[in-house]
């Protein structure tokens, strides 16, 4: 891993610190199969990407997937693991078109950006009850389960455990009396998830999982049974759970087979988890330990994975960007909705990559405070 030093900028040749919200980071092993196998995958005579999604050999890969998957998260056989595209946006709508009557209501619960367009989707579809909400902050916490005001039979209560946006992130996995549906794009496969409460999870691959392209949908059986009938065939998630209807993104999931089986050979979730606390942990103290940065999330709140910051003076932040961006750390602005500064810390991300950040910033407090 390349960095800068006095003499210049860092060597674009050369792979970078890569703080992106997503696409991001991916593992560097991975890559490196990626680059031995793609002229020919495993000697059936074509790349990955030029096999037919019903040989024998992409059968093996969506298997391995799937078992990479169970064996990470601990699934039983009433889980359905489905490999969807459209990414978490077409689940806004996907989600309460499945299981949202007209004449129902879901609950939601908004803590980002990504919770007011999942509502925004619901409500094309059915009555939506927004349950709680902190952005009258916002968002810089996430609203307590114990002051949510759920309704009485709904359909299911939709929640976003960690909003890459904002930059915080749930704690613990609710159980309630209705199923929980959850937008866990930017935190899946990087904690211990209790599955209890859950009756659908989602998440698009390319935060920790893989690339842009696909997007792991685990729907529990018992859930599935609710969904309304008739659906168009292919937003109907039975459609999926019953067979492979249509051509898969197949290089897609091909990378999440690599980045499941890596995961697996760092120690498995816990493994994994226990980093990101480290990472986490390292970053947020060097922003709490001056005044030059200001974290934008109560601390109880805050997400390992996307942690978001502002400088004392906003006219500094584009300098800082610039320069981080020079010195090889990249990726590192804030969502053009909010600006500031956003530090994406997924799996792959080593903490080699942390501990260069956090000198960056002292140095540069030091330059310019």
């Amino acid at each position: 891993m390349s960095t800068s030093d006095a003499a210049g900028p860092a060597d674009r040749s050369q792979r970078q610190y890569n703080f992106s919200a997503g696409p991001a980071t991916l593992p560097v092993e991975a890559l490196r199969e990626v680059k031995d196998e793609l002229p020919v995958y495993d000697h059936v005579g074509a790349s990955v990407m030029e096999i037919s999604h019903r040989s024998p050999a992409y059968d093996e890969i969506e298997a391995s997937a799937r078992e990479h998957l169970r064996a990470l998260l601990d699934l039983d056989d009433d889980w359905h693991i489905l490999f969807l595209q459209g990414g978490a946006r077409m689940q806004f709508y996907q989600v309460p078109l499945n299981f949202l009557p007209e004449d129902g209501v879901a609950d939601y619960v908004v803590s980002g950006r990504w919770g007011v367009k999942a509502v925004a989707e619901a409500e094309r579809v059915g009555g939506v009850n927004v349950a709680a909400s902190s952005e009258d902050a916002d968002f810089s916490y996430v609203p307590d389960v114990a002051e949510w005001d759920l309704t009485p039979d709904a359909s299911y209560v939709h929640i976003t455990t960690n909003e890459t946006v904002n930059g915080n992130q749930m704690t613990d996995d609710p159980v309630l009396d209705v199923p929980v549906v959850t937008d866990a794009s930017s935190e899946f496969l990087s904690r211990p998830m209790d599955l209890e409460g859950y009756g659908l999870i989602y998440a698009g691959a390319q935060k920790n999982v893989g690339p842009a392209g696909v997007t792991v949908v685990l729907v529990h059986d018992d859930f599935l049974q609710r969904r309304t009938q008739p659906l168009p065939t292919m937003l109907d998630y039975g459609t999926h759970a019953e067979r492979r209807y249509n051509t898969p993104p197949v290089f897609a999931i091909y990378m999440v087979e690599k980045v499941c089986r890596w995961l697996r050979n760092q120690g498995g979730i816990d493994a994994i988890h226990a980093i990101n606390r480290r990472k986490a942990r390292m970053l947020y103290d060097a922003i709490d330990a001056t005044d030059f940065y200001r974290g934008t999330v109560d601390p109880e709140d805050r997400s390992t994975m996307n942690a978001t910051f502002r400088l004392h003076d906003s006219d500094l932040e584009p300098v800082f960007l610039q320069k981080a961006e020079q010195e090889g750390l990249l990726g590192l602005s804030g969502h053009r909705s909010v600006g500031g500064v956003r530090a994406s810390m997924y799996n792959a991300m080593p903490e080699a990559g942390v501990r260069r950040l956090v000198q960056f910033m002292e140095e540069f407090e030091r330059t310019h405070g």
